[in-house]
């Protein structure tokens, strides 16, 4: 195999094989992951003149993946919380190319060795009482589609699941029994269960037995 069809192919494998085959990885990481190369490949093949198809490993070395991360923040405003994102998907197939490609664990050390940016972490904002209520408000409750949007609005007001663990939950996901409380299947594919208060069981209650 040559220099220059190993990279394309390691890096295929990478998303193939090790995550989609091995580690399972959800849509959202895929996603970020393949907008991550799209990025670093369009700025290597402007930094270098190279088509991403002619890039060879070495051409990713340390100090290129560090000009790409100071243009994402300085060219791109790139929060340091999201560059974060980028170097942790780049280091996660450095990591994979360690143990197929050894010839190049030097150059693997030193991006792996890149460090990530420190930033200040903003207060968890939240919604005050009179907030929550008026949210609850906004539905219209004369109408099936105005009490669905407020039971599952406020589900997600007691429980803090997000959108898309909101969406996809079912019946089965939630226990209206003693110790009601809904379980779902979070971010990190980690299963979470949230107690519900009386007030959410009865609007699950209600908006089960009501007709569509």
């Amino acid at each position: 195999m040559s220099a220059n069809t190993a990279f394309p192919r390691l890096l295929e494998a990478f998303f193939t094989e090790r995550l989609m085959q091995q580690k399972h990885a959800s849509t959202h990481t895929l996603a970020s992951y393949r907008d991550t190369f799209c990025l670093l490949l369009r700025f290597a093949e402007q930094r270098l003149h190279k088509a991403p198809s002619r890039l060879a490993l070495g051409d990713l070395d340390a100090p290129l993946i560090g000009a790409f991360l100071e243009h994402l923040q300085e060219r791109r405003g790139t929060s340091a919380r999201s560059r974060n994102v980028r170097l942790a998907a780049i280091h996660s197939f450095f990591r994979y190319a360690a143990l197929q490609t050894p010839e190049h664990s030097g150059l693997i050390e030193r991006v792996l060795a890149i460090p990530s940016k420190r930033f200040e972490r903003s207060p968890i904002a939240y919604l005050t009482q009179p907030e929550c209520e008026a949210l609850l408000a906004a539905p219209d409750s004369s109408t099936w589609l105005g009490r669905r949007d407020r039971t599952l609005l406020l589900v997600a007001l007691q429980t803090g699941l997000r959108v898309s663990e909101l969406i996809g939950l079912r019946w089965q996901d939630v226990s209206m029994d003693t110790g009601a409380h809904v379980c779902c299947l979070g971010k990190g594919r980690k299963h979470r269960c949230t107690p519900l208060r009386k007030d959410a069981i009865a609007a699950l209650r209600a908006w089960l037995s009501a007709p569509a």
